[in-house]
């Protein structure tokens, strides 16, 4: 375990800019008491914001760059020139061993393009997965892939399963995560031969997982599983969905309560179990998406994060660096490969 976590910061990233990641920052400090940190940016908005923040500026490093990576740039453009760029310096802070772990909320798809050309996959992982905390009924549940990764094979799905039952045990305190893959139906025989193959061998393996076999996109909600597993192109559509179903909810609430006195009465009534309700919705309680698979801790914050979201972001970052999350995942899929069956039959699945 790491005595005192650094953590690289893109201070450049996001809407806010260096004003909320430092005030972020000061929040986890207080939060965390040992976290260092690094700030990646124009050094002289850097520090006026340092200077608003005690806890943070006293053992802060700040490392200058006058560039960085815009909402708007294409992947492909700054994989030419990002090395230079706030995001590219936190990036190779991690790389170099100078942080244990990075956070950003700048452009999601430049930052996971540029850390994996820089960090590359573990040993036993074939590409990196974007997972995140969806609030359900019950607890949180850990969702991934969200858009790293649009086909996978069953042999991804997986390595997506080991990796999202080890982040659930850091970020959930879950001992043995309840795992299920995305898919139409529940019943065996429904679902891509992909799915049917990962099912099949993930039942056939014991790991520190509970597999629960599929799950339907209905079902996501209920927080019966505490990890889905699905490609990156149905995590996205499944994230987007939630978020907007969320809105949905407290936009007609909304609307529902100015249609009379009665109505308006009723929220006076019920303001507490409201205030409950967006407060378990507000994506800030559950920001800090984590490019997991990498050699290195890589968090995406929203970019419209607010201070306390940002916190979070370094919170996720802060707790998977002290759990060593990076050796649970070796460790998991070194015990998978030596107990995996020679070969699968699927007739059974038909």
């Amino acid at each position: 375990m790491t005595a005192r976590p650094v953590i690289a910061l893109d201070a450049m990233g996001g809407d806010s800019g260096p004003a909320a990641v430092i005030a972020g920052a000061e929040l986890a400090r207080e939060r965390y008491p040992k976290l260092l940190f690094r700030f990646y940016g124009d050094e002289t908005a850097i520090r006026a914001e340092l200077a608003r923040a005690p806890r943070v500026g006293a053992e802060a490093v700040v490392v200058h760059t006058a560039t960085q990576v815009l909402g708007t740039d294409k992947p492909s453009q700054v994989i030419r020139r990002g090395r230079g760029t706030s995001m590219g310096l936190a990036i190779e802070a991690v790389k170099a061993g100078e942080a244990q772990a990075l956070v950003s909320a700048g452009n999601t798809g430049a930052l996971m393009s540029m850390a994996y050309l820089a960090l590359r996959t573990m040993e036993g992982i074939n590409r990196p997965a974007l997972a995140a905390l969806l609030p359900t009924l019950k607890n949180d549940s850990v969702v991934l892939d969200l858009g790293a990764n649009v086909e996978c094979d069953a042999e991804n799905l997986i390595q997506f399963a080991v990796m999202g039952a080890a982040f659930a045990r850091v970020v959930l305190g879950v001992e043995r995560p309840r795992v299920a893959l995305l898919n139409i139906g529940e019943e065996e025989l429904k679902g891509t031969e992909e799915l049917k193959e990962a099912a099949m061998l993930l039942r056939a393996v014991d790991l520190p997982m509970r597999f629960e076999g599929f799950v339907e996109g209905d079902k996501i909600g209920q927080g019966n599983v505490d990890v889905i597993v699905t490609d990156g192109f149905s995590g996205n559509i499944a994230l987007k969905t939630a978020e907007g179903t969320g809105k949905l909810v407290t936009g007609l609430l909304a609307e529902a309560f100015k249609t009379s006195w009665l109505t308006r009465l009723g929220y006076l009534l019920s303001r507490g179990a409201l205030r409950a309700l967006r407060a378990h919705l507000d994506p800030n309680a559950h920001n800090g998406a984590v490019l997991l698979g990498l050699n290195g801790i890589v968090v995406k914050s929203h970019g419209g994060a607010s201070v306390r979201g940002i916190a979070n972001a370094i919170g996720v970052a802060h707790d998977l660096v002290v759990a060593d999350v990076a050796r649970k995942i070796s460790d998991d899929l070194a015990n998978f490969h030596a107990h995996r069956p020679a070969a699968v039959d699927l007739t059974s699945a038909k």
